[in-house]
């Protein structure tokens, strides 16, 4: 039961609001949209929380492709964790490190807005807390790992297969595509059954192979030329992203090589 006034209960969750979406602006719209009155219930972070979350994912989805998303911090991100490291977090996860190192939200009370189990949160938050303090590389550094989970999902796709493909995604998986990959057919989407549904038409006629050294998928012009790469990024055995680039000038320099 929480003993703080409404207004000191609304300061914090304008605090946590703050935290996740890294603008006071977004925090009090966020505050709005979830919900008109704030009683001092526990309810209105659960409904704070699942805003800023849906917030998170759209940005992620609306963000330019590249693979410089998830990146390890530099040494002079590190410097600045909060800012700089929670940037390069997928929406999930920068909730539930927030929420629970920040300000202290048990991963039972975290685990039903990112709809994972506690067991699957807490190593959700622990997997974010090393990110910041800078132990953990990515993306995942075995290569015949990567292999393996992408040559999983061109099988999938290939199969019209969606239980399978799910099953290789994390929940929180984004599709980013650039203008050119845009008008080919290729929609931008955000969670693992939009992704699937956007990416199978996309991997059927792909080949794998190593994009900029980790493990993707080219799909070919007649004459053998690359027309479209999938990039996969991969951690912990689960697609947490695909970039799908297709502008001339960014397939020029990537390099590619078969797998």
């Amino acid at each position: 039961m929480l003993t703080v006034s409404v207004e000191e209960h609304r300061t914090r969750l304008r605090a946590v609001a703050f935290r996740l979406l890294g603008s006071y602006d977004e925090a009090d719209e966020a505050l709005t949209a979830a919900g008109p009155r704030l009683t001092g219930a526990a309810a209105d972070l659960d409904a704070l929380a699942r805003v800023c979350l849906d917030r998170l994912r759209s940005r992620e989805a609306g963000r330019a492709p590249g693979r410089a998303a998830h990146r390890p911090p530099r040494q002079e991100d590190r410097q600045e964790p909060e800012e700089a490291v929670l940037a390069t977090m997928p929406p999930s996860e920068r909730l539930a490190f927030v929420l629970h190192d920040a300000f202290g939200v048990p991963h039972e009370e975290i685990a039903p807005v990112v709809e994972l189990t506690p067991a699957a949160t807490r190593q959700l938050v622990a997997r974010a807390r090393r990110r910041v303090e800078g132990t953990e590389e990515m993306p995942e550094p075995d290569l015949a790992r990567q292999r393996e989970v992408v040559a999983a999902f061109l099988a999938a796709a290939r199969a019209d297969d969606t239980e399978a493909l799910l099953a290789l995604m994390d929940p929180d998986v984004v599709l980013r595509a650039d203008a050119e990959a845009v008008r080919a057919g290729a929609a931008p989407a955000h969670g693992a059954r939009a992704v699937a549904r956007s990416l199978t038409g996309q991997a059927r006629e792909a080949r794998p192979a190593l994009v900029d050294g980790a493990a993707g998928l080219v799909r070919s012009t007649p004459d053998g030329g690359p027309e479209a790469v999938l990039a996969f990024t991969v951690l912990d055995g689960r697609i947490t992203a695909v970039d799908v680039l297709a502008a001339r000038d960014t397939l020029k320099g990537l390099d590619l090589e078969p797998a």
